[in-house]
């Protein structure tokens, strides 16, 4: 019996002692839906397989008290085939226990369902826009940007898991001053000029120049230096970008849409949203500039829009951003920005509402920290080639791209993290990646070493799988679907490698005390082939979490 499948029989047995009060002449209003009726793992696995507190949360509508409502519900609990034993505790928690063959069966249910095993339907037919890294093609990839881009791809590997039609779009800035210093800092390097007082340093920008000079069809030193700088900049911005784009393609993240900045201002796409605002009365003018009045859904002061002087503002891209994605028909859009963006925030939400759409459904801003790697427990050297920042090569080049994705992603992203690079070099337990990957490599040689020794899995009894270490893996193995839910819902992949690293802990105590290859001359016996389900079951979890996290499960190691 899966978690899944308890949870509908108690909300079964609810609604029928519902009915029965309502029948007794009781005036009863129960307001339940099943995803109401939730069930936690004991933390001492004394308790039981899975606990509810249900009873306290329906009490009062059935006029009675939790305990009695308790003993009802646990009386028509133990009647049901799967269930060993309920118990209740406290105020009136139900601890339920299942027969060793109903929690047993989980271990083919997992094997059978294979990469499908945790997926589920959260999402279905929604489409949902996830916007993340977009860093301006201005320079590589610094800490920042590459942490959104683990956190971002696994998020968007999580949010398909649970049936969202997911686009991951990167916002290419090929519109703005930053573009302007960035060419004026290339054309600078070029004529062997010292880098401009408000432009980009370090070795890569001599690098682009170069690379422009080779790239350009004619001699650009006759140029005059206007169109010399838009050569440089032109060619350079897309030298970079597409540096950018091949680094991240290395780090196991790509696109489906890149788009351009430079697209909504030439589409008409700021028009037809300030159009379509000022239809729903939210556009002023005023000293010749045009205003959205967003102080109407709580920003702090309203919006320039178009500046007097004819310009743009900067809040007029995202009104023509937003429009296009909702009219491109995406439900919900998911934005990734840095730690400096927090007072970004109220004007976008702002802008959402005034469009008449909902703040925090049709849009979701997720704001991430700052990375500091460390070594030797100091901060790593800033990079040669970028000169002021440590940037995604400085990672992959220290760690690779398994341990670098996984230590990016394996903390709440709205949390400073600071990543020990000595750590993460090390082959031991004390590294997550590494406790993990071995966890899944260990079910691997346990599956070979079987074969040899002539165990299969031509048998399976569950009801065998009564050692406390059995109950408990198969107790972990069981909150996988839950945990993936959870992470889609609250936008947090972390929750993911978490949850591996105790399915881990839980497999390699069960190693110990379990085995499924015999001793000697020992026969080979159902128990032995039904703990090789139970082995292969967990590496199957395993890799399924791996999977969602961008992170390779190796065969050995």
């Amino acid at each position: 019996m899966t978690p899944a499948e308890l949870s509908e029989s108690l909300f079964a047995l609810i609604q029928q002692l519902g009915e029965r009060r309502r029948r007794s002449g009781s005036e009863t209003t129960l307001d339940l839906a099943p995803a109401d009726v939730t069930l936690e793992r004991p933390r001492n696995r004394d308790h039981g397989d899975w606990s509810s507190s249900i009873a306290m949360k329906i009490a009062k509508p059935l006029g009675s008290t939790p305990r009695e409502i308790a003993a009802q519900l646990a009386e028509s609990l133990e009647a049901l085939p799967d269930v060993a034993s309920v118990e209740i505790a406290g105020p009136g928690f139900i601890n339920i226990r299942l027969e060793a063959a109903a929690a047993g069966a989980l271990a083919k249910t997992i094997v059978d369902a294979g990469p499908v095993y945790g997926t589920g339907h959260l999402y279905d037919g929604i489409k949902i826009n996830l916007e993340f890294v977009s860093a301006n093609p201005t320079g590589p990839i610094h800490m920042g940007g590459v942490r959104w881009a683990a956190v971002g791809d696994s998020l968007a590997r999580v949010l398909k898991a649970q049936g969202a039609d997911v686009t991951r779009e990167y916002y290419f800035n090929d519109h703005g001053s930053q573009i302007d210093r960035f060419a004026r800092s290339v054309l600078a390097a070029y004529l062997g000029e010292s880098t401009p007082e408000d432009g980009y340093g370090g070795a890569y920008i001599g690098d682009i120049a170069g690379q422009v000079v080779d790239e350009f069809d004619g001699d650009i030193a006759v140029l005059p230096r206007e169109e010399q700088q838009e050569v440089f900049r032109r060619i350079g911005v897309d030298l970079m970008f597409t540096e950018i784009k091949e680094k991240l393609h290395g780090f196991g993240v790509d696109f489906d849409v890149y788009f351009h900045e430079d697209s909504l201002h030439e589409s008409g796409a700021v028009n037809r949203a300030i159009a379509r605002l000022r239809e729903q009365g939210h556009i002023f003018e005023s000293d010749g500039a045009i205003w959205l009045r967003t102080t109407t859904f709580g920003d702090d002061r309203d919006r320039v829009i178009i500046r007097s002087n004819g310009e743009p503002a900067y809040i007029s891209g995202d009104l023509g951003y937003y429009l296009d994605k909702r009219e491109r028909g995406f439900d919900q859009n998911l934005i990734m920005l840095g730690a400096d963006h927090h007072g970004y925030v109220g004007r976008m939400m702002a802008m959402v509402e005034a469009f008449g759409d909902v703040p925090g459904v049709n849009l979701q801003i997720l704001i991430g920290q700052m990375v500091n790697l460390l070594k030797g427990g100091e901060p790593v050297r800033m990079s040669k080639r970028a000169g002021t920042i440590v940037t995604l090569d400085d990672l992959v080049d220290a760690v690779g791209v398994d341990a670098g994705r996984y230590s990016l992603v394996r903390s709440s992203s709205d949390s400073q993290l600071d990543i020990d690079l000595d750590l993460l070099g090390k082959r031991t337990n004390e590294n997550p990646v590494f406790y993990v990957q071995y966890a899944h490599a260990r079910t691997r040689s346990v599956a070979r070493n079987a074969v040899a020794a002539g165990v299969d899995r031509s048998a399976f009894s569950p009801e065998l799988l009564t050692h406390d270490s059995e109950s408990a893996l198969l107790g972990v193995l069981q909150e996988y679907p839950r945990v993936v839910a959870q992470a889609a819902e609250l936008r947090e992949p972390h929750r993911i490698a978490r949850y591996i690293e105790e399915v881990a802990g839980y497999y390699h105590r069960w190693y110990d005390n379990c085995r499924v290859i015999p001793l000697g001359d020992e026969p080979v016996t159902d128990l032995h082939r039904t703990r090789l389900w139970l082995n292969d079951a967990t590496g199957q979890v395993i890799r399924n979490g791996l999977g969602l996290l961008g992170v390779s499960a190796p065969e050995r190691m």
